[in-house]
């Protein structure tokens, strides 16, 4: 979870005295003491205040606040909730969610297909005061990438990608960094096909940096350099990754790539050869990175089911070997040599008709999350795979197997339950709160004709349960849900039956003057 701080705090003369202070809000009132805004202190730790938050979170009770429906997916990050395909936006910062801004309405040609939310930087100034801010990239399918003031939804800037590719996604390269814009797979056209040439260009990718918002470059990925099985790439951590139809997956070098491929750098609003302006229409981005051979192989890896997931420290990765018999399996290795840790072999022995999933816990530690029992590992460095702990649901190997009816007969189980079995309480997500150090983690207890879901918080270094919060919506698996903790709030979105999306918020509860 980001900073809340979203600018350099101002010179001690303007601060106003805490005598002022009007908010009532306990986040607001720690986040204003850690920047030094509500007291002639320069600032206090916000680690400090943080532990106090936690600590009052931990001893309140939440209440559901606010309710919103959408008719397409809502999403929601760093306090602010965007519906309507990000046309709509909310705060979510105050006791009761308010609108920020919303956008005018587009046509399906100019709608919003991707977006990312842009945290200003603390370490650094910019020329620019925009820059300085907050602000959303937004992806248009008419191929513009828009920056957005992330307050008012005001444009910033524009740039226009291509007029020959279609883009569809964006994504991080280096988190607040580097981001990167996938166009759509290239397909043999009609008229390729009788005349029987072989499109072999995959797709294109192009590369910014921000703050402020700057070119690397736009490169293509072709077949006939990285493999006629190439399927799908993507960029993560300075490592271009191309997935292969084959379940097989390779790592390569991008600053490799743009040392060695780049044939010139271009700049935004660069006059290019008499061909147009870099960034403006009809012109665009052209292709500046040529890849005419295969860059060298860093890490190479075929797999079952799943993928491939690198974490830990130092490096391991975590993958399904790619035979049937190892179905189930999880095996952790070191990148370096491609050792197993020890008692790196994790079968899970997982029952359930939804797919199973494990990853590195996000808190860099090195653990390792598994859906239904949670098992934290400790960090890789230390070669093995010992020292977790597991937080318990309602698992099968405690069902009775043995059940009374009411006429006093006793039926044998002839059937072991699934581990996510309706009957059972089930572990359905797992979100880390980083600024307070817990793990929220959501339980579902099927009740009668419905599922109670239940948002666990627990303490991440020792897994103890701290808090369980009732969340009020049925819990209907056959729909998508999602459910997110930040600080004082938590928030739940959900698919409903008629194909509608609704989102609920809950907040700490005010105790009364006269409630003990």
């Amino acid at each position: 979870v980001p900073s809340p701080m979203c600018a350099l705090p101002s010179s001690c003369a303007q601060r106003p005295p805490a005598c002022t202070r009007t908010s009532k809000n306990s986040c607001d009132l720690l986040t204003s003491r850690a920047s030094g805004s509500c007291s002639n202190d320069i600032g206090r730790l916000l680690g400090a205040n943080l532990k106090i938050l936690r600590n009052i979170i931990l001893q309140v009770k939440f209440t559901k606040v606010w309710s919103k429906t959408s008719k397409s997916l809502i999403a929601y990050e760093s306090g602010r909730i965007y519906f309507d395909n990000y046309r709509c936006c909310y705060s979510s910062l105050l006791p009761e969610p308010e609108q920020l801004y919303e956008l005018p309405k587009a046509p399906k040609t100019e709608k919003i297909e991707d977006a990312l939310l842009c945290q200003c930087p603390l370490d650094k100034v910019l020329p620019n005061p925009s820059d300085q801010k907050s602000c959303l990239l937004v992806l248009t399918a008419h191929n513009w990438l828009y920056r957005l003031s992330a307050d008012t939804g005001k444009t910033l800037e524009r740039i226009y990608l291509s007029s020959h590719f279609k883009f569809r996604s964006l994504g991080w390269d280096s988190s607040q960094e580097t981001l990167y814009v996938k166009s759509i797979q290239s397909k043999q056209t009609t008229l390729e096909r009788q005349a029987g040439v072989n499109n072999n260009i995959l797709m294109h990718v192009a590369v910014f940096q921000v703050f402020p918002l700057e070119l690397v470059g736009m490169l293509e990925i072709n077949k006939k350099v990285f493999g006629k099985t190439a399927v799908d790439v993507l960029l993560s951590q300075g490592v271009l990754a191309v997935s292969h139809s084959s379940k097989h997956v390779k790592l390569y070098s991008f600053e490799y790539i743009v040392n060695k491929f780049r044939i010139e750098e271009l700049a935004l609003g660069q006059q290019c050869e008499m061909k147009g302006i870099v960034g403006e229409a009809p012109y665009g981005i052209p292709v500046n990175i040529h890849i005419h051979e295969c860059p060298p192989v860093l890490f190479e890896m075929s797999y079952f089911e799943n993928g491939v997931q690198i974490g830990g420290h130092p490096w391991h990765y975590i993958y399904t070997p790619n035979h049937k018999r190892h179905r189930g399996t999880h095996h952790i290795c070191s990148i370096t040599d491609g050792a197993l840790a020890k008692n790196g072999i994790q079968d899970m022995k997982c029952d359930s008709l939804e797919a199973d999933w494990i990853f590195f816990h996000p808190d860099d530690s090195g653990r390792i999350v598994h859906k239904y029992q949670l098992i934290f590992l400790v960090k890789a460095e230390h070669r093995c795979t010992e020292g977790w702990f597991v937080i318990h649901g309602s698992s099968s190997s405690q069902a009775p197997q043995v059940i009374v009816t009411s006429s006093g007969r006793a039926v044998k189980r002839r059937f072991q339950l699934l581990d996510d079995d309706p009957a059972q309480q089930t572990f359905r997500m797992v979100k880390y709160e980083d600024e307070l150090d817990l793990l929220a983690v959501v339980d579902i207890t099927q009740t009668e004709d419905e599922g109670q879901a239940h948002l666990r918080l627990h303490d991440n270094k020792t897994g103890l349960l701290m808090k369980r919060v009732p969340l009020k919506e049925p819990w209907d698996v056959t729909y998508s849900h999602e459910v997110y903790f930040d600080r004082d709030t938590i928030i739940h979105t959900v698919q409903e039956k008629n194909n509608s999306f609704c989102c609920h918020v809950y907040k700490m509860k005010r105790r009364p003057p006269d409630e003990p």
